[in-house]
This record gives structure tokens, C-alpha cells and sequence, in this order.
């Protein structure tokens, strides 16, 4: 093996944590190893929510130097993907003008309703067809324009934070695509910035580059990056950018009638799609459409995920009871089911905080039973959460036309073997789960079409059902679960 073994390393960075995972590719099967893990959370300065970017490149480079010491020459090349729509800014040197913001920073508030005004909402959505969320980087952005603050008067150059990262790995800033259509900047039918609605909104164009693909490399890491990990002759490879767009491509799927959930602190279901879908009932619904590997269009929802779950994990911490998720699980499987009920994506569950207290004013609000113990709020939470994926699941066949028979889980989130079954459960249809590490592992697949070792999507798609196993879930307690959903529907309207 130590003659054909090859290895790949991702930089696969969560807005929770990050790791760098090696993909070792004996060429046959991709095992996937975790070599690094790190915390990653944004610091609060001065009333703002930023990253620290030093420590966060730091992380990736101790992860690199582990890597190499263990796999060394066998290191074909590296690649970075990252949550979606924050960006840092350049000066005219090339240098990190501050620590960028966070997408969960208050800065945000009242722009949507700024850009509106601007330009109407119903052209933003046909000219860029991404769903209208508080953080999206064109609120951001407008945010610094509006505020005249010095950082956007400085700025020569933005990068997002994945170009960021390959940008200090390998001296090339450039704007791949999966990451730029998170935006709400990109024009989603020419596939290029939207200039002229951002010339509109007072945006600088300047700040934004040539598009490019997922799969493009470029080029070896620089002699700085070699000396401080011991990596040599290894490539950088832009991949797809957005942790989302790498997940799809790792989807291990057999039809074309299917559906897909990134699972972890953000739920993301959709489909593939050769061409955006900007229609009316598109908009209605608010489904985004985020570019994906290989130039297809990623027609999605974002739906709160386990954030809030991990959100109450934090602040019992804080309150002196510390569980893991495997025993906040168990304490769910034994709580009352479909007691009471949240709309996950409710504003008041979006930012940092006591989340069991919002979960209670929630209840308090809507007239329901208030969770009181740990697996109470536990299953409150996973509940909502599988029927509001029944919603979106149901619209996103509206949209479509047609039945779509399976659900493909990736992501952390199916580590939680309950939520999987509720979801199944929820939407009446298979569910399989897996692979765990999917934005890894399309990562992976991506840098390894760029080295030639795999020669189209298929082929990663194949090379996923001979490397990983997967877990089915099929539908139960079909009568129980229709009326909860329909008390969920009436009392949330999600």
C-alpha cells in the first residue's frame, strides 16, 4: 500500500469547529481520518462578533504539520471548505485589514429592509435567487457601507473565508464559486457578480475577483507554509468553498429521485438542479440557489439545525450540569413525546444566549406546556426540527413536480440516530445516513479530480457507496406522526 497509497488533506471548517481530516485513498476505498480538531468561535469585541483569524490559520497549520509528520510524501494536496458568507478584507499590501466579522453579528440588523429600498426585493431574489436571511454577506457588506466604516474605505480586495484561508496557504486570492453564491451578490443565471444591483446598493465592485470553478488548482503552498508544517510539493486546490457544496458532492446517491440534508448547527435540504429556480412560488417558499460542484445549481432551504440543541448544551454547561449530545439523546428518548413544540427558525432562537429560556418564553407565547428538564427541551427541540423539514420536504416537491423518494442525511447531525428516525418519521420516506464526514469527503473528492485520480462525479459517487456503509431509516408510527405535525403546522405556521 505504501507505494499507491495517496492522501488528501481537507481544511473543513464548521462556524462551531474545524478540523483538518486526511483522505487516504489506497485505490480502492477513501478511509477519512481525523488528524486535527479545534474549537472555532467567535470572540465578542467592542459589541461585535469576530474571528479570530490568526488563531483559526494557526489551528489548520498545527493540523498540516501533524499530517505530514504522519503521512508525508504520500500528501497530495490540500483543500479548504467553510461556512458560508463571511469575508475578510485586504488592504492594498495584501494584509488582513482586521478580524472579520462573524455572520451572526448584530451589525446586520435593519439592512434587509436598507437594500430593499435600493433595489426592490422581488429584483434582488431574481437577479441572485438566494433566500433573504439577516446574515447573508449583501446585508453585511451594505451594513459597512451604510455605517462609512474606514475597513470597506480600505479595502483593495474581499475574500471569503475559504479563499481567505487558500489565499494565505498559497498567495492566490481568488473567488471560488460555491462560496461567492452564498453572497446574494452573485448573479445566479450568468453565474458572475451582480455589479449592477451592487452599484445600486453602493457596494464597491472593486473588491471582487475573477469566479473560480471547484477543482481549480492553485498552485503549491508557499515556502513559508512548507517550513512551518513540513508539507512539500503539495498542492492547494480550490474546492467547493462552501461546506454545503462539498457535502452534496459526497451525497452517495443511486437515483435521480432524491433529496439531500446537510445535517449539523444549520439543516440544509434540497436538490440538484441543472438551472436556478427564481419562480414565484420559489420566492414564497424561500429556497436559495447556491452553485455546486461540477456547475450545478443547489436548490435549498436553510432551516435552523442543532444550533439551538447546542445552544441549551452550552448554557447547562455554564449552569454546572455538563452532558455530552450522547446522553442529552438518551434523556430525550425517555422524555413524553410531541409535548410541545418550536419554529426553529423563529428570530428569536438566532443569535448566541440562554437558549432554554427563549425555548420557554416560545412556549409561554404559543400557549403550550413549558419543557422543565433537560430531555424535555432535548425533544422539543429535535421534534420541531424534523417537521420542519416535513414542510420544507413537502415544498420542495411543489416545487419540483414531482415525488422525490429519498432523503440523503450527511453531516454530524446523523451521529443522532433519534433525529434521523424522527425526520424519517416526519416526511413519510426513506432516509439514509451518511457519510458522517461529508464536507470532507467531497472536499477529498474534488482534490482528487483535480490530481486525476477520479475522473467525474460519478466516479466519487461510486468511490462513496465502496468506502462507506450506509444507515436506513424507513418511516414508523405514520398516524401519531400526521397528527403531530398537523398541531406543529397550526401552532407555528412552519
Amino acid at each position: 500500500m505504501a507505494d499507491t497509497r495517496k492522501v488528501y488533506l481537507a481544511a473543513d471548517l464548521g462556524a462551531s469547529n474545524g478540523r483538518v481530516m486526511a483522505g487516504i485513498y489506497d485505490g480502492e476505498k477513501l478511509a477519512i481520518e481525523e488528524v486535527h480538531r479545534f474549537e472555532n468561535q467567535p470572540q465578542e469585541r467592542d459589541g461585535s462578533f469576530r474571528w479570530d483569524f490568526d488563531v483559526l490559520l494557526q489551528s489548520i497549520k498545527t493540523g498540516f504539520k501533524a499530517a505530514a509528520a504522519k503521512f508525508g510524501k504520500d500528501i497530495v494536496s490540500v483543500g479548504v471548505d467553510t461556512w458560508g458568507v463571511d469575508y475578510g478584507l485586504l488592504d492594498e499590501s495584501g494584509k488582513l485589514i482586521d478580524m472579520p466579522f462573524a455572520y451572526r453579528d448584530p451589525r446586520t440588523e435593519k439592512m434587509e429592509e436598507e437594500a430593499c429600498k435600493r433595489v426592490p426585493r422581488r429584483e434582488i431574489y431574481e437577479t441572485t435567487g438566494i433566500q433573504f436571511m439577516f446574515f447573508n454577506t449583501l446585508f453585511q457588506i451594505l451594513s459597512e457601507v451604510v455605517a462609512g466604516r474606514q475597513e470597506l474605505k480600505k479595502a483593495s480586495r474581499l475574500l471569503f473565508t475559504p479563499d481567505l484561508v487558500n489565499y494565505m496557504l498559497s498567495g492566490v486570492a481568488t473567488n471560488e464559486y460555491t462560496i461567492s453564491s452564498t453572497s446574494q451578490l452573485l448573479d445566479v443565471r450568468k453565474r458572475d457578480w451582480a455589479t449592477g444591483m451592487m452599484a445600486k446598493m453602493g457596494i464597491p465592485t472593486h473588491l471582487f475577483g475573477d469566479i473560480t470553478q471547484p477543482g481549480t488548482c492553485l498552485g503549491p503552498i508557499l515556502p513559508e507554509i512548507q517550513g512551518a508544517t513540513g508539507l512539500q510539493n503539495v498542492n492547494v486546490v480550490a474546492v467547493g468553498g462552501h461546506d454545503t457544496a462539498s457535502a452534496v458532492a459526497a451525497v452517495p446517491a443511486e437515483s435521480d429521485s432524491y433529496a439531500y440534508l446537510s445535517s449539523g448547527s444549520w439543516s440544509l435540504m434540497g436538490i440538484e438542479s441543472a438551472e436556478p429556480v427564481v419562480s414565484d412560488s420559489a420566492y414564497d417558499f424561500g429556497f436559495t440557489n447556491e452553485g455546486g460542484v461540477g456547475g450545478t445549481i443547489r436548490l435549498l432551504k436553510n432551516i435552523t439545525g442543532l444550533w439551538i440543541l447546542q445552544e441549551c448544551r452550552r448554557a447547562w454547561a455554564e449552569a454546572g450540569s455538563e452532558m455530552d449530545f450522547g446522553e442529552i439523546g438518551k434523556l430525550a428518548q425517555e422524555s413524553e413525546p410531541f409535548r410541545s413544540f418550536i419554529d426553529p427558525d423563529d428570530p428569536s432562537f438566532t443569535t448566541p444566549g440562554d437558549m432554554p429560556a427563549r425555548i420557554r418564553d416560545y412556549c409561554v407565547r404559543t400557549d403550550q406546556p413549558v419543557p422543565e428538564t433537560p430531555g424535555q427541551f432535548a425533544r422539543t427541540a429535535l421534534e420541531s426540527l424534523a417537521f420542519r423539514c416535513r414542510t420544507v420536504f413537502s415544498n420542495l416537491e411543489k416545487l419540483t413536480g414531482r415525488r422525490i423518494d429519498v432523503l440523503h442525511i450527511v453531516g454530524g447531525g446523523i451521529k443522532d440516530v433519534m433525529l434521523s428516525q424522527l425526520t424519517a418519521n416526519a416526511i413519510n420516506r426513506t432516509v439514509i445516513a451518511g457519510p458522517v464526514e461529508a464536507s470532507s469527503a467531497g472536499n477529498i473528492i474534488v482534490q482528487m479530480m483535480a490530481a486525476g485520480a477520479l475522473a467525474t462525479r460519478e466516479d466519487g459517487k461510486e468511490l462513496m457507496k465502496r468506502s462507506f456503509e450506509p444507515i436506513n431509516y424507513e418511516p414508523t408510527d405514520r398516524a401519531d406522526f400526521e397528527k403531530a405535525y398537523e398541531c406543529f403546522h397550526a401552532l407555528t405556521g412552519a
